[in-house]
């Protein structure tokens, strides 16, 4: 399965139909529209509506979407269903009933190819998360296979650690950083002696 965008890289607009739990209504996305509010982008592709593993997944999204919307970001889950399924879908699985966040219908599977997460034996999304910052760039992909769910505490801790280190572009963020934890600024110094710069 070849992945046709790659982190780092600028990606090309793209449009999706929602469906908008907040207003139970439908409407459309495209990234220039999160690009203009100069907020961050979170993809949430998972395999479909009415299954098993994807409502625990949304249900745990929906816990930190709060705090990924206090952080500039707009959250779109994103699977090949209809946005009419995605409607049916939060409205009679209690597991979706706090989800607030838009629900992307990808029918012709245009979004998840760009992604590279379309499974062309099954017609279906792998479980894929994807990360852009304000100017449209690549920031983070992850991609799991159908029987594993993701966490997402990690993902918000990923996109805290790539807003910090877009604010201070001469910091990184080491393993398992969260906000308010030790970052380090890369030099000739401390070559060799991370231990000793993480411990000063």
């Amino acid at each position: 399965m070849e992945t046709c965008v790659k982190v780092g890289e600028v990606l090309p607009n793209f449009e999706l139909d929602v469906y908008d739990p907040v207003k139970a209504d439908f409407g459309k996305i495209s990234l220039n529209d999160v690009k203009a509010k100069r907020q961050w982008t979170v993809l949430f592709f998972y395999p479909a509506d009415f299954t098993f593993i994807c409502p625990t997944e949304l249900n745990d999204l929906a816990e930190k979407h709060k705090e990924l919307k206090a952080a500039g970001c707009e959250v779109i889950s994103v699977s090949t269903d209809t946005k009419f399924s995605h409607l049916a879908w939060q409205q009679s699985e209690k597991l979706l009933k706090n989800v607030q966040y838009l629900m992307g219908a990808d029918p012709t599977a245009k979004v998840s190819k760009l992604f590279g997460v379309y499974d062309e034996a099954t017609g279906l999304d792998l479980r894929g998360t994807f990360i852009i910052n304000p100017e449209g760039k690549l920031v983070a992909s992850e991609v799991n296979f159908y029987n594993v769910g993701r966490n997402a505490a990690e993902l918000l801790r990923k996109v805290q650690a790539n807003i910090y280190c877009s604010n201070h572009p001469d910091e990184v963020c080491p393993a398992n950083w969260t906000e308010g934890k030790k970052t380090l600024k890369p030099s000739a110094k401390i070559v060799g002696k991370v231990s000793e710069a993480m411990a000063a």
